[in-house]
C-alpha cells in the first residue's frame, strides 16, 4: 500500500493559493514569531509538580531560615553544644547564617513552581551535598568529633534524595516540553519558497512532502542524515514522497554541500536566520542533547565507524533537527529530535509503518 491509499482518509484542501500571500520573505515570518514567543508553552506531555515537591521545598526553606536565624543570634552556642572550640570569628559564622537564610527564601521560591525553578533547586542539591561532605571531612580528619555527625545527617545528606528527585523530574519534563506555535505561523512559514522557485505550500499541494530540517554542516549526524537520505531516496519517492532539505547554510553552500551525496536536484531552502525552523517549533538543544553520553557514542559510530567525518560550524550548533510529513499544508507526521543523536526511520515517518516519535515516546 503506498502513501496514496493511506492519505486517502485526509481531507484535501484544494484552495489555490494567492498570489499576494506566496513566498512571503522571511523578515516577515521573524516579526511574527517575535511575537508569538511571548505566548505560554504548550507541552507534548504532562509538566505538573508532584504533589510532594512543594512542602518539601517550603519544609526545606524554613528549615533554613531557623538555621539562619540561629546562627546569626548565637554564633557560638552550636560549637559549644558539640565540644568544638569556637572560632573568634563570629562576623563569619553569622555570614555563613545568611547564606543560610538565602537559601531558604531561594527554598520557598522554587516551592511555588519547583520544574520551573530548578536551577534553585540544582544551588540548594549543591550546598547540602557540600554541606554533608564537608561536615564528613572533618570528623575523618578528626577536627570535628564523631558525635557531630547527626549535623551532617540534619543538615544535609537528608535532604540531598529528595532534591535530586526532583531534577530528575526537572529533565525528564523539559524532554517533553515543546514550543506550539499558532496554525497562522505555520501556513506563513509553508509560503517560503525552495531554491526552485515554489513555496512549501505550493509543493504539499502536489504531493506529499517529506520536510527535513538539518543540523549545520559540519555536524557528524547532518551529514549521516543526508547519507541515510540519499540512500533511501528512491524508495521515499517510491511512495509517493518528495524530499525537502532546510539548512542554516547559505544557497552557495548548500548546492555544493548536498552535491556531495547526490542530492543537488532535490528542493532547499535556506534558512541561516533559522525563522522556519523555530516556525516549526524546534528548539535549540540543551548540553545534555548535544553532549550527553550517548551523543558522544552515537558521534564516534557516525564520525569514525560510519566515515561521515566531521567539519566547521556552518550555522548554529546548538540548533535542533526535525523531520515533518507535510500534504496540502498540514503537518501529518513529525519527528522531533530528543538528541542531536537520534536517527529517524525516513520510509517509516512517509508510510506510517511501525512510526512512533520520541516526543511521543513514554
Amino acid at each position: 500500500m503506498d502513501i496514496w491509499h493511506f492519505l486517502g482518509s485526509f481531507p484535501r484542501n484544494r484552495r489555490k493559493i494567492s498570489p499576494s500571500v506566496a513566498g512571503v520573505p522571511a523578515s516577515d515570518l521573524q516579526v511574527e514569531l517575535r511575537k508569538e514567543v511571548n505566548r505560554p508553552m504548550a507541552s507534548t506531555g504532562t509538566t505538573k509538580s508532584k504533589s510532594w515537591m512543594k512542602p518539601l521545598l517550603t519544609t526545606a526553606g524554613l528549615y533554613n531560615l531557623i538555621c539562619a536565624l540561629y546562627l546569626v543570634l548565637a554564633p557560638f552556642d552550636l560549637f559549644e553544644r558539640s565540644g568544638v572550640e569556637a572560632p573568634n570569628l563570629p562576623l563569619l559564622v553569622q555570614m555563613l547564617g545568611l547564606g543560610a537564610g538565602v537559601l531558604g527564601l531561594g527554598f520557598l521560591l522554587a516551592a511555588s513552581d519547583p520544574l520551573r525553578h530548578w536551577p534553585v533547586v540544582l544551588m540548594g542539591f549543591a550546598a547540602k551535598l557540600g554541606s554533608a561532605l564537608g561536615s564528613g571531612l572533618a570528623v575523618w580528619h578528626g577536627q570535628l568529633p564523631a558525635g557531630s555527625l547527626w549535623l551532617a545527617l540534619l543538615n544535609g545528606l537528608i535532604w540531598c534524595p529528595p532534591l535530586a528527585l526532583i531534577l530528575v523530574f526537572a529533565y525528564q519534563s523539559s524532554l517533553r516540553q515543546r514550543r506550539v506555535l499558532s496554525p497562522e505561523i505555520v501556513r506563513m512559514a509553508l509560503r517560503r519558497r525552495s531554491n526552485q522557485g515554489v513555496t512549501l505550500e505550493e509543493m504539499s499541494a502536489l504531493s506529499p512532502v517529506l520536510l527535513v530540517f538539518l543540523r549545520h554542516s559540519g555536524c557528524t549526524f547532518c551529514r549521516e542524515a543526508l547519507a541515510d537520505l540519499a540512500a533511501r531516496r528512491k524508495e521515499i519517492e517510491a511512495q509517493g514522497a518528495r524530499l525537502t532539505l532546510v539548512h542554516m547554510g547559505s544557497e552557495e553552500h548548500g548546492a555544493k554541500f548536498f552535491a556531495r551525496y547526490g542530492l543537488q536536484n532535490v528542493p532547499r531552502v535556506s534558512d541561516p536566520e533559522r525563522a522556519l525552523y523555530r516556525a516549526f517549533g524546534l528548539p535549540r538543544g540543551s548540553l545534555g542533547d548535544l553532549f550527553g553520553p550517548r551523543v558522544w557514542w552515537r558521534g564516534f559510530q557516525a564520525a569514525i565507524l560510519g566515515r561521515h567525518g566531521v567539519g566547521l560550524l556552518n550555522g548554529d550548533g546548538f540548533q535542533m533537527p526535525g523531520v515533518f510529513l507535510l500534504f496540502h499544508g498540514e503537518v501529518l507526521r513529525s519527528y522531533r529530535h530528543l538528541s542531536a543523536a537520534d536517527r529517524p526511520d525516513y520510509l517509516a515517518l512517509v508510510t506510517g509503518r511501525e512510526y512512533a516519535s520520541p516526543e511521543f515516546s513514554s
